[in-house]
């Protein structure tokens, strides 16, 4: 097609990137809004193999105003691709089957000359990125395979294998933005390459991927591949989903693996530059010639779709070259001189290129959005998010609903989950797809049962269940109180959650060998992964109130971490072992191998729970949007090392040693890479002015004053030198490069308080006090038959609902209120 052949052609990237607009204005007349037509008219119109798409709707029906202001957005992008589009009005004259009852209007057609393609509900069609990305499916169900599972994925890789190459995609739903520009770059590469669709995350978590939040696309090179019981190599490109940038993917990956080269590398020019990509040469010599190329084309592998890679012939080379060189370094900016390194190992080149390369992403001007906030816009992350996913079909059959009738027979029947929401609430709405993620996952294989229950339906069940904000989880088993879910509103800690309650804790340990196996991670190995840390409590038989302080210690951790007790006759053989004076923990570390004791003589329930919530956090962990919380309540210094992907083992060594020597005791030593938290690069604009090159280590004083100290560049990142910057800022000898504003984080818009309208309201109706939350022994007295739930008591007023998270260390000042210390994310 001719738009294939312009995009493969040798134009710059912001040519191509406006190709697919020009491509069709050569071929076809430009209608920039959208044709009303009768039905008559519409028919006589359609050509031979031209693609349309139609709605037939009554004239003037106020019923389809947001649709046809969506649809008339789609004329000009899908008449790129050579289809017209038109609203058909039904009139009484004319006669049609698409003009027939209500349930017909609500759908629109695609057509291919007079044959009917493909008819769509217009609730798919909800804006311009699902009319498009929906139209091109329909039309590529050739060039584009959707499957569902891996065996689906396995068969067509065998297939292929030796034949052509693969361009795998998941995104999260079809008709999202990150769809469309999937079905564009198939609409100009499905004939070269075949396209697989998915939207299971299951097939995309088998495909190794942790982070499933976000749309992927790999390219499979199973062209290269000869032996069939070989696997396809897989390369993932690491930018945002859109179109341009799948283009530049894609263009990098027809691009030669590895290229022959004996000029001067300052002025050798390939398509990687192009695509503002950098060049690496790897310097070889006669001599060593197998190897070195062996070497590069390892090289080439590792950067695949990150720069280009090229073997540099020496001894044909005319200009001189270092000795010691082994590589050079040539960066996309124009008139910027080549390095000449000494690298001695292929992650070391590696490193070298993903810290010193940044392709800054193509994006609006964000100076537009000084002047004032976009009205159409959501004032909230989560609500914004619920918008764009408002279509997304959810797997509901896998979670019971339960009403006022049936929530009483269900969680005493079995063992359940129950999630608490608000059909009417943006929070609830968005974890609702993360409880659903966690029922695919534990679809069978777990014992309890997950079910929800909308407080907006059946306020009454909620208010007994001593519900009083959203969403919340709750755990009921049978003999035992409801126990409420607290962590993060994630799939991850919400399984987390589940699967280690599936046993009750503190364990009780009945001998050494038990204790043994306990401490080894073998007794409950298949609960390993989901809790890293297990702890031991040992007590003589005597230690009465030392073992009901550790029980209720458990009981708060349990969910969390893995908790058992051990307080038999031979406990002194177990104390001994491992040189614990009882009463005492022990926690044993399972990733690392390792076992140490702590005393609790005098230790209170609380402090045991600060004990081991210190136990689970990592020396030097990689700060995420996640785990920041567990940190930074810390209250301490954090010492940043950013990265633009992995560190340096050697700055960690370094970082590690001085933690262990105790040096950092009174910071929080972390690192953020870049690539797994994005927002980090806003970070840092906030204390650089021009961003400095990475990696770079800050220590950030958050919790008084907010002053910025950065690790001078020119020194590298080694104990010695970490140690005297540290004195250095410990006497006052350092500047800051600057100090952050105390300012107040409030939303783009103003905040509605709904709920406290709602009391107003009826106070004005009503003289009689209502009181704001009920207490668990009225509940108890205003319904006997009710599944008890000593949970949580609240004393807030019922309208401050808000998004709560577990903040550990305080959970025993706020004991007597509720069994959670309640933070505003």
């Amino acid at each position: 097609m001719q738009l294939q052949l312009m995009m493969s052609s040798g134009f710059g990237v912001f040519r191509v990137g406006i190709s697919f607009v020009i491509m069709c204005s050569f071929y076809m007349p430009t209608v920039d809004s959208l044709l009303e037509l009768s039905p008559q008219k519409y028919f006589s119109t359609l050509q031979p193999g031209k693609a349309s798409l139609a709605y037939f709707c009554q004239a003037d029906s106020p019923r389809t105003s947001v649709f046809l202001e969506e649809l008339n957005e789609a004329v000009r992008p899908l008449q790129d691709y050579g289809i017209s589009v038109a609203k058909v009005n039904c009139v009484k004259e004319e006669i049609s089957r698409y003009c027939g009852k209500e349930k017909d209007l609500m759908k629109a057609y695609l057509f291919k000359g007079n044959i009917l393609l493909r008819e769509f509900p217009t609730d798919t069609l909800f804006d311009v990125n699902a009319i498009v990305a929906h139209v091109l499916f329909a039309l590529l169900f050739n060039e584009v395979k959707y499957i569902t599972n891996l065996e689906d994925l396995q068969n067509i890789e065998n297939a292929l294998k030796g034949k052509a190459n693969i361009i795998f995609s998941y995104v999260r739903a079809t008709g999202i933005p990150e769809h469309r520009a999937v079905m564009e770059a198939a609409f100009v590469y499905g004939t070269t390459y075949q396209f697989v669709l998915t939207t299971e995350i299951s097939l995309l978590e088998s495909l190794g991927s942790e982070d499933v939040e976000y749309a992927h696309l790999y390219f499979f090179h199973c062209k290269l591949v000869l032996d069939l019981t070989q696997q396809c190599r897989r390369t993932l490109m690491e930018q945002p989903l859109t179109t341009l940038n799948i283009h530049l993917f894609i263009k990098t990956m027809k691009a030669p693996l590895l290229t022959e080269v004996a000029e001067d590398p300052q002025q050798v020019s390939t398509v990687h530059l192009q695509l503002g990509l950098p060049l690496v040469f790897i310097v070889s010599q006669q001599a060593t010639y197998e190897a070195d190329r062996r070497t590069a084309e390892w090289v080439a592998w590792r950067l695949l779709g990150k720069a280009g890679v090229l073997l540099l012939l020496r001894d044909s080379l005319e200009v001189n070259i270092p000795q010691h060189a082994n590589v050079v370094f040539k960066r996309a900016e124009k008139g910027v001189p080549v390095e000449f390194l000494v690298l001695h190992d292929v992650d070391s080149i590696i490193s070298h290129v993903e810290h010193n390369t940044h392709i800054e992403e193509i994006q609006e001007d964000e100076d537009d959005d000084m002047e004032g906030p976009d009205i159409d816009v959501q004032d909230d992350e989560v609500a914004e998010t619920v918008f764009r996913d408002r279509k997304r079909k959810l797997p509901l059959e896998l979670t019971v609903e339960l009403t006022e009738e049936t929530f009483n027979a269900t969680v005493t029947a079995s063992d359940s989950i129950v999630l608490f929401y608000a059909g009417w609430q943006a929070v609830s709405m968005a974890f609702l797809q993360s409880y659903v993620d966690v029922a695919v996952k534990l679809k069978g294989t777990s014992t309890m049962l997950l079910t929800r229950i909308n407080c907006a339906d059946w306020s009454d069940v909620c208010t007994k269940q001593n519900v009083t904000e959203f969403p919340i989880v709750k755990m009921y088993k049978k003999g035992e109180n409801p126990v409420s879910y607290a962590g993060m509103l994630g799939t991850k800690d919400l399984l987390k959650f589940i699967q280690l309650n599936r046993i009750s804790y503190p364990v009780n340990i009945t001998s050494i060998q038990e204790a043994e196996e306990y401490l080894s991670g073998e007794l409950y190995k298949d609960l390993i992964s989901y809790s890293s840390v297990s702890v031991l409590g040992l007590f003589s038989p005597t230690m009465t109130t030392a073992k009901e302080d550790f029980s209720e210690a458990g009981n708060y951790l349990k969910g969390y971490v893995i908790t058992g007790i051990y307080s038999e006759e031979d406990v002194l053989l177990l104390s001994n072992k491992y040189a614990a004076s009882l009463p005492a923990l022990l926690l044993a570390r399972h990733t690392e191998g390792k076992i140490e004791s702590i005393p609790l003589a005098n230790t209170r329930a609380e402090d045991i729970v600060q004990i081991v919530t210190d136990a689970l956090l990592e020396m030097f962990p990689e700060i995420t949007v996640e785990n920041l919380p567990s940190y930074f309540r810390l209250q301490k210094p954090l010492l940043i090392l950013f990265s633009d992907g992995s560190i340096n083992p050697q700055y960690k060594k370094a970082i590690l040693t001085l933690v262990k020597q105790k040096y950092l005791d009174s910071l929080t030593p972390c690192w953020l890479n870049l690539k797994n938290t994005p927002v980090g690069r806003r970070i840092l604009r906030a204390y650089f002015d021009p961003l400095p090159p990475l990696p770079v280590l800050v220590l950030v004083n958050l919790h008084s004053g907010g002053q910025v100290f950065a690790f001078p560049s020119d020194q590298a990142i080694i104990e010695e030198n970490l140690v005297l910057w540290l004195k250095k800022l410990e006497a006052g000898l350092e500047n800051h490069i600057t100090i952050l504003p105390a300012q107040e984080w409030k939303p783009p818009l103003p905040a509605y308080d709904f709920l406290s309208m709602m009391d107003a309201a009826t106070s004005q109706h009503s003289t009689r006090k209502i009181p704001k939350c009920m207490k668990e022994t009225d509940v108890q007295e205003n319904d006997k038959e009710q599944h008890e739930d000593k949970s949580a008591v609240r004393k807030e007023p019922i309208e401050t609902l808000r998004i709560k998270h577990w903040n550990r260390s305080n959970w025993f000042k706020e004991a007597e209120k509720s069994f959670r210390h309640d933070k505003e994310l």
